[in-house]
Order: structure tokens, then sequence, then C-alpha cells
């Protein structure tokens, strides 16, 4: 037997399986399909660390296990290329954002592609190929055409070192998610897709799909559907304000009114002379902006504020009038922006109360409020409540929304914390957002016909120290003419986010080279929807929400024949450094795939990354470990000595093989990857005990482990004479009747003390289990001589006996 050459045992087959096509999806098969998806990795110059291959092995190995199992697999790759990332770094290095795209994604294929996946390179796509982006485009002028993308003036998250605009969602603690600078408020147009349009779809039809329970959760929180009511405040200054509230029950303990800094009467106001301390505003206006909507929701910190001198709300219920504050816990951005505060029942109210010394008017019963803001209020029995006082708190909420809705001034209404979508950029390295703005027209879309709108090249591609796009330099691309009137016109020169790409890439895969349409009708019938959709947490809440509001759009315009993009959806952990942090640079800790490939073999770092533990859960990366797995390739490999002349299965080890198939079929479908490879091992541990194995027995096992470790089984199966490639042999079936264990063990006691153990048939009876525990050789010595008091019998359990000597 020739020692196991991993390096170019690996390089042979994955350049076979190419060249073959062997992992090639078809979209004319009479096979039941099996869309199996990873999420496409943004190509940075980093390259891939060993985290990275955790999902592609997981999906891999149940797409290698679909295709053994005859089905229609495809297991496509594409490239999330657009975005900061590269621009900052293009910016930085002086390379243009395309040359540093184009390397980074040839380094990362390479990185993949030394790993074995078994991805359809056939159908590999880049979000800033214009032939892909082309159909970015297109989806959004069908977004803009059914009123869905429109633009507005508005509070912007602004990054002070990005320059550009960035959506809440890429605010991570006060501070820019992609670069840790500072984000401040912006007031810019933007433009933005109504999602919130969607708000309750995408809620209820998480019924529809199988997601793991935490990704629903998370979809549902982000956003966050309450039930409560519209309520109108008038004013002493002729303007109502309407306030959203969970809890209109409590109106009567409404003693101040909250706006947020931003509010757009306050303006007015101002220009009225309507506000007596107009100084003190803007200050804190100014400070507000400066101030991330992290920092200034943040619960722990000092309540601060502004009283408007000379504007006063007049509370509906009671007619007593109350003072209006401007604050930056209010943000305009979420609900009406303005808030109505009541101290008793709120904690952050109630500090506020105290810090400005206003009323605390408890309405429901229950504890100090003079103390402490009593919350507990779900339930209870309102007080100092006018028509309510004695009422449960339950049958004041729908009370006071009858009355409200009766006296004009409230009504029902269902609100959710989801906001639209910003969908602008002012950056260069994104898709042009394909629309032009007239004069005479307004904002028209760019012609269908005339897709790609292509980014033009450009020397410069920094922002710009106004803050727009590095395109509104070029005359070339900005200068234009009206598609409707033929006046002179200009261009948007805004760019889209990376979400954008990202939103609706699965699609292309099903007819990635379709000129004509995203993807033909027929190709997204066959293969839609996405069958198996692994991916990280920190995805689960925008790429999966943005990219299941696109889908549904584009349901309800006939382009897919699914409500959903995703019929399944699961998550995994990360894997972490050997000192239990997350991977980076900064910490020291990053482990190079191509280093424990080249030192191990891609099978044993594709074993490892699957045995490192619970798929779900992170795990530490050890040097150590590996070399366990790399031990089990080896033996695999060396049981080649071991072959006898038995014809079908070892009678030794058919018992073990059964079970063994059944263990691997279910675990893998279980995403149990871990206890998978154990039985496996368990196996080779049964068959170094049997001596040796049959070249059936052999066989199996390498079917088994040919998922999860494809290039030492594709060798073995040559060597052992298998037909055709062992990636897509037959996958082993089980006799079920084999995997029941028919002998069991059985405790054997002499006076309540366990004294040996005896296996029998699982179906013993009394008398043949008393007759294996006397038999039994340490049993008998303890009996010898002594008179046999009682005899207890516990089927498939115990043995027992009772004794005086």
């Amino acid at each position: 037997m020739i020692p196991y050459d991993y390096k170019n045992i690996d390089k042979k087959w994955q350049d076979k399986w190419e060249e073959a096509g062997v992992f090639h999806a078809s979209n004319d098969s009479d096979k039941e399909k099996f869309f199996a998806l990873v999420e496409f990795p943004y190509p940075s110059g980093q390259g891939l660390h060993v985290g990275h291959p955790r999902s592609y092995t997981a999906l891999d190995i149940i797409a290698r296990k679909r295709r053994m199992q005859g089905f229609n697999v495809l297991y496509p790759m594409g490239w999330d290329a657009f975005g900061l990332p590269t621009e900052n770094f293009a910016i930085k290095n002086h390379i243009h954002p395309e040359v540093v795209t184009k390397n980074n994604i040839a380094h990362f294929k390479a990185q993949l592609q030394a790993l074995g996946f078994s991805f359809d390179w056939s159908r590999e796509i880049n979000t800033t190929d214009p032939e892909y982006y082309k159909w970015t485009q297109w989806i959004f002028l069908q977004l803009f055409k059914k009123g869905l993308a429109y633009k507005k003036e508005m509070s912007v998250n602004w990054c002070t070192s990005c320059k550009c605009v960035l959506a809440n969602e890429e605010v991570v603690n006060g501070v820019c998610e992609r670069c840790g600078s500072e984000v401040v408020h912006k007031v810019k147009s933007q433009w933005m897709l109504k999602i919130t349009e969607y708000a309750q779809r995408l809620i209820d039809d998480l019924d529809e799909v199988d997601y793991i329970e935490r990704v629903k959760t998370q979809q549902k929180n982000w956003i966050g559907r309450s039930t409560g009511a519209l309520v109108t405040f008038k004013t002493n200054v002729n303007h109502d304000v309407t306030v959203y509230t969970t809890r209109p029950d409590t109106l009567f303990g409404a003693t101040y009114m909250v706006l947020s800094p931003e509010y757009a009467q306050i303006e007015e106001w101002k220009k009225e002379g309507l506000i007596g301390n107009v100084a003190e505003v803007e200050a804190y206006q100014a400070e507000a902006a400066r101030k991330s909507d992290f920092e200034r929701t943040e619960m722990a910190k000092d309540k601060t504020g502004v009283k408007l001198d000379g504007v006063r709300a007049i509370n509906p219920v009671n007619g007593e009038e109350i003072p209006v504050f401007i604050s930056d816990y209010v943000l305009v951005s979420y609900g009406t922006g303005a808030v109505m505060g009541v101290p008793a029942h709120d904690s952050r109210d109630w500090e506020f109360a105290k810090k400005f010394d206003l009323p605390i008017i408890e309405v429901v019963a229950g504890g100090n409020v003079q103390e402490a803001a009593f919350t507990d209020v779900e339930t209870g029995v309102m007080v100092n409540s006018g028509f309510m006082t004695g009422m449960s708190v339950e049958d004041a909420k729908e009370a006071i929304k009858d009355y409200m809705t009766e006296q004009g001034f409230g009504e029902r209404k269902v609100n959710y914390k989801l906001r639209d979508w910003v969908f602008s950029r002012q950056r260069y390295w994104g898709e042009p957002i394909p629309i032009v703005h007239c004069e005479h027209c307004g904002y028209v879309p760019v012609p269908e016909s005339e897709l790609p709108l292509k980014l033009p090249m450009v020397d410069s591609y920094e922002p710009t120290d106004n803050g727009e796009s590095p395109l509104a330099t070029i005359d070339s691309f900005v200068n234009t003419t009206c598609p409707v009137c033929g006046a002179p016109a200009k261009r948007e020169t805004d760019t889209m986010p990376q979400w954008a790409g990202s939103s609706w890439y699965f699609l292309r895969y099903a007819d990635p080279h379709n000129s004509e349409a995203l993807a033909s009708k027929e190709a997204l019938n066959y293969w839609t929807p996405v069958d198996w959709y692994n991916g990280g947490m920190e995805h689960t809440t925008l790429h999966l929400l943005y990219s299941r509001f696109w889908h549904k759009f584009l349901y309800d315009i006939g382009v897919v024949p699914t409500k959903e993009p995703y019929a399944r959806r699961t998550s995994h952990g990360m894997i972490l450094g050997e000192n239990g942090e997350k991977m980076s640079k900064s910490r020291g800790n990053v482990v190079n795939p191509d280093e424990v490939i080249e030192q191990y073999g891609a099978d044993t770092m594709r074993l490892y990354e699957m045995f490192i533990g619970d798929f779900e859960k992170s795990a530490p990366w050890s040097t150590s470990s590996i070399k366990g797995c790399k031990r089990f390739v080896d033996r695999v490999w060396g049981l080649q000595d071991m072959v006898n002349d038995v014809d079908g299965y070892s009678p030794v080890l058919v018992k073990q093989i059964h079970r063994t198939i059944k263990k691997v079929t279910e675990d893998i479908e279980g995403m149990k990857f871990n206890t998978a490879i154990a039985a496996m091992m368990a196996l080779l541990n049964d068959i170094d005990k049997a001596g040796s194995l049959s070249k059936a027995d052999y066989m199996t096992l390498i079917r088994l482990l040919s998922p999860f470790a494809p290039h030492v089984t594709e060798e073995l199966w040559q060597v052992l004479g298998g037909e055709g490639f062992c990636s897509v042999a037959d996958w082993p079936t089980y006799d079920e009747a084999m995997c029941v264990d028919n002998e069991i063990e059985v405790v054997v006691q002499v006076n309540g003390k366990v004294r040996s153990r005896v296996v029998v048939t699982a179906d013993a009876d009394k008398d043949t289990l008393l007759a294996a525990a006397k038999a039994d050789e340490k049993s008998a010595a303890e009996l010898d001589g002594a008179t046999i008091v009682k005899e207890i019998v516990v089927p498939g359990k115990l043995v027992n006996i009772v004794v005086r000597k």
C-alpha cells in the first residue's frame, strides 16, 4: 500500500470533478430538485479564515448526500462584491475597486476550490458584473413604478469617516459597523424602499417556513409589531400633536409631552415666534444631531431635554394643559416623533419627571409612585382615571379606545418598529441608481432598454467633502436628457447599498446567463424556493428581512412563483480563536485555512470543521485536536491492507454497519455532524477489533464518509474498483431490523450489591434471566454455599438474589 499523498490526491479529484461537471446542476432534469444555499461571501483582501468554511462544509455535506440519494442538486457560489470595505481599501492603497475586487475573488475562489466544495462553478455570479446588476437595477425600477421606492428629506445616520449615509442596522453601539468611526445625524435627501408596506406579511408568513425558532424570533422582534392607539393632543399654538401609544388607558396620568429634537413643527413655531427660548432649543438640537440613535435611546443615560417656552399641549381626556419638551431619547424616525409622558408607570418617564419637577399621577393601583415608577401594570385596577376608575386594565384599554374614537381625538392603530429601508449611499463602488431628475417631469426611471446603467470608470473614487457621491463630479455621467420630455436632466449620483445585490442573488443562480430576464420562469418554477439555506445568526435580521421583502414584491408582480424565498433556514455557531475569542487580525488569533490544508490536507480540515462541536454553537479552534482527524483519515486509508475475501458484509460487522448507516444518515439531516463522524470512528474501531473487513464493508464506509472527506474516499473508491465517481454513487441503505439491539446487558446483584453483568436476549423471560445470573462465574462464587432467600427479577434491567450464609 502506498502512503496517502493528500496533496496530489486533493488536486487530482478537484480537477476531475470540474472537468466532468460532476456537480453541475441541470435545468432540464426529471429528478427531484434540491437547492442548497450558503451566504455568498464578501471577497475581502484577507481571504478566508477557518471560521468561514464551517457553513460551506455543512451544506456541502448535505448537498453531496442528496446527490448520492438521486437528487438534482443545485449548490452554487458567487460573490457579494460591492461595498465599502473594497472601496476603503482601494482609496487607501490607490488601486481601483474593480481591480481589488478581481484580485480578491481570485484568492477566495482558489481557497474554496482547495477545500473540495461541490459548488456548481458554471453558475458563479458576481454582484459587480453589469450583466448581474442590470437586474438589480431592473428590480429597483419595478419598486419605483409601484411606489415602493421614493425619495425623502430625512435625518440620517452619517459616518464621519466613510462620509456616507448608513442604515440604522449599520450603526452598532453608536459607531459605524464597517470602520468603527463616530456616527452623527444629518438631514439629507435619500432614496427609501417601503419595506413597512410588507411588515405584517413578513410576520405572518413565518408560519409557512421551516426556520429555527430563534431566527423567527429575531425577525419578529426586529419588525416589532405592537397594537395601541393614535391620540391627538391639541396645543395652545393651534397645531395638533399626535402620539402613538400602546397604553392609551394611562392617558389620565399623562403630565407632559416630549417631542424629538427634529420634530418638523418646531421650525415653524420658531419662525412664528411662538417659542420663547429659541437659542436654548437650537443648542440642544445641535447637540442631539451629534449623537447616534443608540446613544440617544440608551436607557442608562442621564435624561436631558429643553422645555419649549410658550408651547403647551392639552390632555384630551381632562382638558388640562401640560408642558412640552424636546429630548433626544425621542426619535423622529419612530412612531410620530412625539410621546406622552406617564411618569407614574414608566421608569424613563419617572426619571424625566423627577429631573424637571413634573407631576406624577398614579393611574394603575399599586406601589408608591412618588418613590419609584410602578411598572407592573399589564393587569390591575384603574385609579384617578375619570370614567375608567375601578375598571380592570384590560377593560380600560378597550373603553378608552372606544371613547377616543367617539370623541374624535384618537383611533386604534397597529404600529411597527420596522422603518423603511434607507437605500442611498454617497459612494462610488455600488450599483448606479437608474433614475433621472428632470425639472419638468421630476424623478423619471431610466428606460429598461438602457439597462444596465454602468458604473463609469474614474480615476478618483474618494468621497467628496460635501458628502455627495464621487459620481456627482463626473459631468459626462451626470448630464443627460429626460427620457420623457427630452429636456436637459441630471442622473441620480447616489449608489445602492451592498444589501441590494444580496437581496435576490439566489434567484440568479437558477439561470445565471439569461440576458432577457433575471431568470426564466421555467427555471424559477423548477428551482425555487431554496430548499435549505444556512448562514450566520448575524444575518438573520437584515439580509434575511431584505431578501424576503424583495422576494415578496417579485411574487406580487408575477416574477417568482413562491411567497417565500427559503423553505428552510438554519444557522451555525462561530469558530473562535484558540483563546476562545472571535477571530480577528487585531487579536492575532486568525487561523489561515491554506496553512491547515498544506499541513493536513483538505479532508482533515473538513472533518475537523464538523467534528469541533455542536454545529449551532460556537467552538474554539484547537490545533492539537485537528491531529485526531488526520489520524482518522490515515486509518481509513490504511484499511486497504485489511480487506478479506468475504462476499457482502462481514457477519461480525453487519449490525454495526447497518447502525452506522442509520446514524450517519439521520445525523446529517439533523446537522449533528460531530456525532455522525463519531459513529464512523466507532465503526473503524469495530473493524480493528474484527481484524479484517470485506470489500462491501469498506465501500459502504467510504460512501458514508464521502460527503465529509470527498478526496480520500474518491481515491479509495477508484482503488477498490467502484464504478464512476464515489461522489455520485448510491447512498447506502440500512435494514431497520438490523439496527434493533436484540441483546442487552443485565445487572446481577447479590444482596443488593452489584457482582456482575450478563448479556441476554432482549426478550429473555424471568427463568432465563435467573439461569444466566446463577451461571455467571462471578455471581456463582457469591452463591456457593449460601441459601437463597429471595429472587428479584426486573426484566431487561437486573436480577437481585438475596442469600443467607
